[in-house]
């Protein structure tokens, strides 16, 4: 779903905050009650762990809290083309959080590293391919790269690099006919926000025999209190007020979905057998 309102808006979670489908008649516009929002998720570094969130800020590039961007951050390797818990499951175990004006790392067995927010701008700027797809990122250094080849046990040398804001996003548009102009994306594979509701994991669940995790789809906004696949026939929603989203398309799923989310392991068979 790509989030087209245009105002710092929170998406709060204290009291369930309200989650409605809108449709528009010839007389006026009008909503219709479908769910409240249950869980926020941000996700700093592609394919590692997601942040669980009280409230946070949604933006054209996705959720944001503080400095903390979604999907802003995207390990690549030496050819600078970006790698993720699909070649490399234990990423999922890598916590990434905002201290002050650095970014923490931590992982099981690791020294937390922390580096600047703000990198120097002798950093190298790499042309870095998501999909495919040209997209900039700049280079967060030598520390971090070896920090991460560390964990994951690597000889080669991945690093990990920052989209800023002055960068060029991807076009989505290009990738996908759905997007309009005016549609941006950093390093996400589709769109700013992914969207699910308690229900249909509810749903995929009581055909599995072991149990998959909300977290197992890596969701940014999870929704209570409506049936099972509801929110694919949603065109257009609003939260709240103000936060209004559009779907762009759904979200085709892939083994990234069989990695468990706290063993870092993988089994390349659930829940997508299922799903197919």
């Amino acid at each position: 779903m790509e989030a087209i309102s245009k105002h710092r808006t929170l998406l709060l979670l204290g009291a369930a905050v309200a989650l409605t489908w809108l449709y528009l008649s010839r007389r006026k516009r009008q909503l219709r009650w479908v769910g409240e929002v249950s869980q926020l998720f941000l996700y700093p570094i592609k394919s590692c762990k997601g942040i669980p969130l009280q409230e946070a800020e949604c933006r054209e590039y996705g959720l944001k809290d503080g400095q903390l961007r979604d999907r802003h951050w995207l390990v690549v390797k030496e050819d600078k083309v970006h790698v993720t818990a699909r070649q490399e499951p234990r990423m999922v175990l890598i916590t990434a959080t905002c201290d002050g004006g650095n970014l923490t790392l931590a992982a099981p067995e690791m020294n937390d590293l922390k580096i600047p927010l703000t990198l120097p701008k002798t950093n190298a700027v790499f042309a870095c391919k998501v999909h495919g797809n040209e997209v900039q990122g700049r280079d967060c250094g030598d520390e971090v790269s070896n920090w991460i080849n560390s964990f994951l046990k690597r000889s080669q040398m991945y690093r990990l690099v920052y989209f800023e804001d002055a960068m060029k996003p991807r076009d989505p548009k290009k990738e996908f006919s759905l997007y309009t102009e005016s549609g941006k994306v950093a390093y996400p594979d589709l769109a700013p926000i992914l969207l699910i509701s308690e229900a249909s994991v509810e749903n995929v669940n009581a055909k599995l025999e072991k149990k998959v995790s909300t977290r197992n789809f890596r969701p940014n906004i999870v929704v209570s209190g409506c049936d099972a696949f509801a929110e694919d026939t949603w065109n257009e929603i609003q939260i709240g007020s103000q936060v209004t989203l559009k779907r762009v398309m759904p979200c085709p799923r892939c083994i990234l979905t069989t990695v468990d989310p706290d063993t870092g392991i993988i089994n390349m068979k659930e829940p997508l057998e299922t799903l197919r």
